[in-house]
């Protein structure tokens, strides 16, 4: 397996295990407590992180920090719940796989990087095979639900690509950055969920299990592979694997829920599959590329001389990324 191959079945170990929310939300958590979830999804991973790594934001990094928890977690996880309480579960699934359409315009405005007919017609593709997995005949739509939907997308695209231009400081891991975004949003929730739900309601200890995945399986190993592997793919990459989220839940549906999986549910996995695979594919590079200089290695080195120079290039785009 190759090193980016590596990389992106750990990234893609994210959108699998969210693909698993509505399943423990639904058999595992009292009812009717979305903020409530969010609230316990991140602060206390974000807490152990901060624990673990003993690290604080320094300078411009507070704020920095600041505005990456509530892109991608703060601002996310109230809408994301406000979509899938106003909407069928079907419809806000289609509305947040729009996620890539997005990355694909702030990648060109804040990145530099050109849109290409591939990423175009493979975020589409995306998008299209999951509505053929979730949406269901005479879903009905809701104009807020909708509209929250669509801002949850474009608030969790904006954090890939900031936390791709931003990069992180020098001698902070991606596990300090994670937890800092994770405590952020938290504290974003927090007050949400006291003035809105009201009480923390009483839990049993199916919920503290159910709360507990959420936690730390689902949310501060899965936003840890996340945001490692924003710095290390394309943002158009990382998003593409977003598709692999209702995938995963669809699956689960079947198989622990009894619900149906027909051929055109089927059909828009192999689609929505086919468009994350694509989106991994790299273009293929010119054949010229510069001669090494004298004793630079030899034959049996694992990588081309194209891929060598490539990852230089980029480790000194991430280099100016973090001094900004």
């Amino acid at each position: 397996m190759s090193r980016k191959a590596a990389v992106v079945a750990l990234t893609a170990l994210a959108p699998i295990s969210w693909g698993s929310t509505y399943y423990v939300t639904t058999e595992f958590l009292p009812p009717d407590r979305p903020l409530f979830t969010g609230l316990m999804r991140a602060l206390p991973a974000g807490l152990l992180l901060l624990a673990l790594t003993r690290k604080l934001p320094r300078g411009v990094w507070w704020g920095k920090a600041a505005v990456l928890g509530v892109l991608n977690i703060g601002a996310f996880f109230p809408l994301l719940f406000l979509a899938a309480y106003r909407l069928p579960g079907g419809v806000a699934a289609v509305v947040g796989s729009v996620g890539p359409l997005f990355v694909v315009g702030l990648a060109a405005l804040f990145l530099g990087d050109r849109p290409t007919a591939k990423s175009l017609l493979t975020a589409i593709a995306a998008t299209f095979g999951v509505s053929l997995v979730v949406l269901q005949a005479g879903a009905a739509l809701d104009l807020l639900g909708v509209l929250a939907g669509l801002l949850s997308a474009l608030s969790m695209a904006a954090g890939v690509v900031l936390t791709k231009r931003w990069g992180r400081p020098e001698g902070v891991g991606a596990l300090a950055l994670t937890g800092w975004q994770l405590t952020a949003g938290g504290l974003v929730i927090l007050p949400l969920a006291f003035l809105i739900e009201g009480a923390p309601p009483a839990l049993t200890g199916t919920n503290l299990a159910g709360y507990a995945y959420l936690a730390f399986g689902n949310t501060a190993i899965s936003y840890f592979l996340w945001f490692r592997g924003i710095e290390r793919l394309s943002a158009s990459s990382v998003t593409l694997l977003g598709p692999l989220s209702p995938i995963t839940a669809a699956v689960i549906g079947w198989v622990a829920l009894g619900q149906s999986l027909g051929p055109v549910q089927l059909l828009g996995m192999a689609i929505a599959f086919g468009a994350t695979l694509a989106g991994q594919l790299s273009p293929r590079t010119a054949k010229t590329v510069a001669k090494p200089a004298p004793g630079a290695g030899d034959a049996g080195e694992p990588f081309d001389t194209a891929e060598r120079n490539s990852r230089e290039a980029s480790k000194e785009l991430d280099g100016s990324a973090v001094r900004r």
